[in-house]
């Protein structure tokens, strides 16, 4: 995965709203290669006759951690979709 080239922004509300909604599909974007390369480990572990129960449970630490971490870059990423939501006007 390349890097993103990010131009800057004229300034303006909609461009503002643009670029947070770019930058939160380019965070999606990495967190679902990191939870594929997560996978593949876990299937490389699950997979080898050799794996002790002390490192089954070590790899189901490490799950838990990273999925309590991707439900709170959730939450974040949430939040910051939120932050341009449009609300009606009252009349």
């Amino acid at each position: 995965m390349s890097m993103p080239i990010i131009t800057p922004g004229t300034g303006t509300r909609e461009q503002a709203i643009s670029d947070l909604i770019e930058s939160v599909a380019l965070q999606e974007a990495a967190l679902s290669h990191i939870l594929n390369a997560e996978g593949e480990k876990m299937q490389a572990i699950l997979q080898n006759p050799g794996t002790t129960p002390d490192q089954f449970m070590r790899l189901n630490e490490s799950v838990n951690k990273l999925v309590n971490g991707v439900t709170r870059l959730e939450m974040l990423f949430q939040s910051k979709l939120e932050l341009f939501q449009i609300k009606p006007q009252a009349s």
